[in-house]
């Protein structure tokens, strides 16, 4: 695996009403990430990048961090940083953002 983590921010655009995670500050959630991950020189480790739709809109600003499989909702830019040390550096996940989801049957 070339990364060890990898991190997917929703940047979809949609039209109203529905939210959308791109007019909801998606890109800027992206580059805060890269932004964190470059002053941490954890580049060549963790990965963060765009995504098309998440499939949580009224969760979002939504990421998910693989390989974990773990979803966070209403992201915002003041929460990259406890993101990125918590669960990117420590594998601890952020509780207060977490979604979960039931499992499937």
């Amino acid at each position: 695996m070339k990364f060890k983590k990898h991190v997917f921010v929703c940047t979809n655009d949609k039209e109203a009403p529905k939210k959308c995670c791109g007019s909801e500050r998606g890109m800027a959630l992206v580059d805060a990430f890269k932004e964190e991950l470059k002053d941490r020189n954890l580049l060549t480790e963790i990965r963060a990048q765009k995504s098309g739709c998440l499939d949580v809109c009224a969760f979002g600003p939504s990421v998910v961090v693989y390989p974990e499989g773990i979803w966070y909702g209403n992201v915002q830019p003041s929460d990259i940083k406890e993101i990125v040390e918590s669960h990117l550096v420590n594998d601890q996940p952020v509780e207060r953002l977490q979604l979960k989801f039931a499992p499937k049957a």
